[in-house]
């Protein structure tokens, strides 16, 4: 797709033209982060798939894009996170007032050009999926500390705060392509599993990966008190002492004893237990796409599913 995603990133390049200098820098700094772009590939993917290929499937690649780089200036502020991709966060280099700022920039940025689209199923899409992603991070600032977070609470943050974007990306390939409403529904489904899948992988490597291969600290998680999954199977299928360690730890976001908690999380099977939660679920995206056509873009979507769950970084 390498022809394709340079298009878009001429897009992005372009739409973060600013006068404002700050702006501009920030921008480009976590822009050029890089990162695996995985929504606007999944816009781009699912546009081909059902026939259509075109300037508006660029720029609603770069719209999601956009999207996503805003809710991460937001997360690593509220995280007060120091690494990411490999680098110190922008909060890190420039300030929790202007990371925030620089995010509402690439939030009302990406409005202004979903709006040239001129499509208002694209609007519909895009403003409901913002709404909702704004839910999650709610809902995963009530969990944090909370050693009594349910794997269904769990879940719920993953769908509204992660899979809702892979959604929105996944459903507005379909609607650019004018499919019929229930291509358009498994599209989607296809990109909530695969969200729902890579959150997980991503959660599971908090206790598994290293931190030059991540880009980022392992055991963050832990320091910002998230209940992921890997700890809530290990409370589940672990002793009493180990529980309450991991109780002690999640409530306090301790880090000192991380060692002996990820001792926990492997002995307990809680790693391979959510790799296959992963699995399960993009296996489930990977049946939704028996609804598209036979196509490059359909084998290409078929081995992403794949590759999502058997990643270490």
């Amino acid at each position: 797709m390498a022809a394709a995603m340079a298009r878009v990133d001429e897009v992005i390049r372009q739409r973060l033209s600013s006068d404002v200098a700050l702006i501009e820098q920030i921008s480009h700094y976590i822009i050029g982060a890089g990162g695996k772009r995985i929504r606007p590939r999944l816009v781009l993917l699912f546009a081909q798939g059902l026939g259509y290929e075109g300037p508006q499937a660029d720029e609603l690649a770069a719209t999601v894009e956009f999207i996503h780089t805003a809710t991460l200036l937001h997360d690593d502020v509220v995280d007060e996170s120091s690494l990411r991709r490999g680098r110190q966060t922008a909060n890190a280099m420039f300030g929790n007032a202007a990371s925030v700022l620089v995010g509402d920039f690439l939030y009302s940025r990406a409005f202004q050009m979903m709006v040239s689209v001129n499509r208002m199923r694209v609007l519909e899409v895009l403003a409901d999926a913002t709404n909702v992603i704004a839910e999650g991070e709610v809902l995963q600032l009530m969990n944090m500390h909370d050693p009594d977070t349910t794997v269904e609470d769990y879940l719920r943050v993953i769908r509204f705060k992660t899979a809702k974007l892979f959604e929105a990306s996944a459903r507005l390939g379909a609607v650019i392509a004018n499919a019929d409403p229930a291509i358009e529904e498994a599209c989607a489904d296809y990109g909530r599993a695969l969200g729902t899948a890579f959150q997980l992988v991503d959660d599971l490597l908090d206790y598994e990966g290293d931190r030059e291969a991540l880009g980022k600290n392992v055991g963050d998680d832990l320091r910002e008190g998230k209940p992921t999954l890997p700890l809530l199977f290990a409370m589940d299928h672990g002793t009493e002492t180990q529980r309450q360690l991991i109780r002690h730890a999640i409530e306090h976001g301790e880090v000192e004893r991380l060692p002996e908690i990820i001792a926990i999380v492997r002995a307990t099977g809680a790693i391979e237990a959510t790799r296959q939660a992963a699995r399960d679920e993009a296996e489930r995206a990977r049946e939704r796409l028996s609804a598209l056509p036979a196509s490059e873009a359909k084998n290409l979507l078929l081995e992403l599913a794949a590759r999502s769950v058997e990643r270490s970084f």
